[in-house]
């Protein structure tokens, strides 16, 4: 067994007025990165009206997509090496962090001279790229998805403050609750999991389970939409060293196929996935024999959550049906065909294409239970409706 290593490279400030911390900075020149959404929405001046009573100058960049483009990325990466600001910020989702861990990696590689503080400010709770080194990058040319994978792409600080996810909209809260809990559960049991991960791992499905419905059903229930802040970071801290598996792997598909929500395929395939590695189904009994070793993860995760049954078999039906009840409480589909904007034919005539692309996407290869084709082929009939 090779030796492991588990490291937070990002500072973290966080609960109530963790956005002071941009007073009093050091740094005299900024480059704000922002989604366009923020801006729409006057998120950013919870940001901008610390920088201006400080008195510290800024840019506003904020030509931001998802997954951006190489070529978009290049427009940022040119104007932060004429601004050269000694600090970056982000402000947004996943995608303006990801974005901005991309442009000042690379700009750091035309000119060595540059390399900024980076402080991600998340305003969603959900992807945990604050605390990653992971990033996502499209090459327009191959129209691939190219994910970066660098220690340099760890921003050096992370301010979460519950403030600026006040306003997000019920329907997203869901899905990326679910994205969360899907993310713990998934890096818990996973092959990389180890003692370090595995700590943070149980308390984001702890903080997920008890405070997602409470978030969802209460917008101005500030303590839980902290709580739930938090568990995307503890998530995030989690899966970054242990890895996801086929959750994951199964999701992209269905997002990049059908553009189904991430949380919200996560959230259809959560309990057939568990079921599966597990070894169990319909008719399995304690006495089964073909049962899978990360049956005890699982009985561990529930364990936590206070679900304790007869034996493995039962406990992790439990755990499903706890699963299930939550995600319909949140409003979330429990198949594909409840979605009702995916025709059925169409569905069943990209599974093939799907399950080739799942059993190679890089979530998968930390699954505790080696897929088969057949076996992922299975999973995406299953999930298309409820019986």
């Amino acid at each position: 067994d090779r030796m492991k290593e588990f490291e937070i490279r990002t500072k973290l400030y966080f609960e109530e007025n963790a956005l002071d911390h941009l007073l009093n900075k050091e740094s005299r020149k900024t480059m704000i990165i922002a989604d366009p959404f923020t801006i729409k929405s006057g998120i950013i001046k919870y940001v901008t009206d610390r920088l201006d009573q400080d008195g510290i100058e800024y840019v506003i960049f904020d030509d931001v997509v998802a997954d951006a483009p190489m070529d978009k990325v290049m427009v940022g990466i040119h104007a932060a090496l004429e601004l050269m600001p000694d600090c970056l910020v982000a402000v947004g989702g996943g995608s303006a962090i990801d974005f901005t861990k991309a442009v000042r990696l690379f700009a750091h590689r035309i000119n060595e001279g540059f390399w900024p503080r980076f402080i991600a400010i998340p305003t969603t709770s959900g992807t945990g790229s604050e605390v990653t080194q992971v990033s996502v990058v499209t090459d327009t040319e191959n129209n691939v998805k190219v994910p970066l994978n660098d220690k340099e792409l760890f921003p050096d600080e992370a301010i979460l403050d519950a403030v600026l996810v006040k306003t997000v909209p019920k329907s997203v809260t869901a899905d990326t609750g679910v994205d969360i809990l899907t993310h713990a559960i998934e890096s818990f049991v996973s092959t990389g999991c180890n003692d370090f991960s595995a700590a943070f791992a149980e308390r984001s499905v702890k903080l997920c389970c008890r405070y997602l419905c409470r978030s969802y059903a209460d917008a101005e229930d500030y303590e839980a939409r902290e709580k739930i802040h938090t568990a995307s970071c503890l998530a995030g801290m989690a899966f970054n060293a242990a890895g996801l598996g086929l959750n994951h792997g199964m999701a992209h598909q269905l997002g990049a196929m059908f553009h189904l929500p991430h949380g919200r395929a996560n959230a259809i395939l959560l309990p057939h996935i568990i079921r599966y590695n597990s070894g169990i189904n319909d008719l399995s009994t304690r006495e089964d024999t073909h049962l899978m070793p990360c049956i005890r993860k699982y009985c561990e995760i529930a364990a936590s959550l206070g679900i304790t049954n007869f034996d493995e078999v039962s406990t992790v039906r439990s755990l499903t049906n706890y699963l299930r009840i939550m995600i319909r409480e949140i409003d979330l589909p429990a198949c594909v065909e409840e979605i009702g904007t995916i025709c059925k034919e169409e569905y069943f005539a990209a599974i093939d294409q799907m399950a080739d692309a799942a059993l190679l996407d890089a979530t998968t290869q930390c699954n505790p239970r080696k897929p088969t084709k057949e076996d992922v082929v299975h999973l995406f009939e299953q999930i298309w409706s409820e019986d």
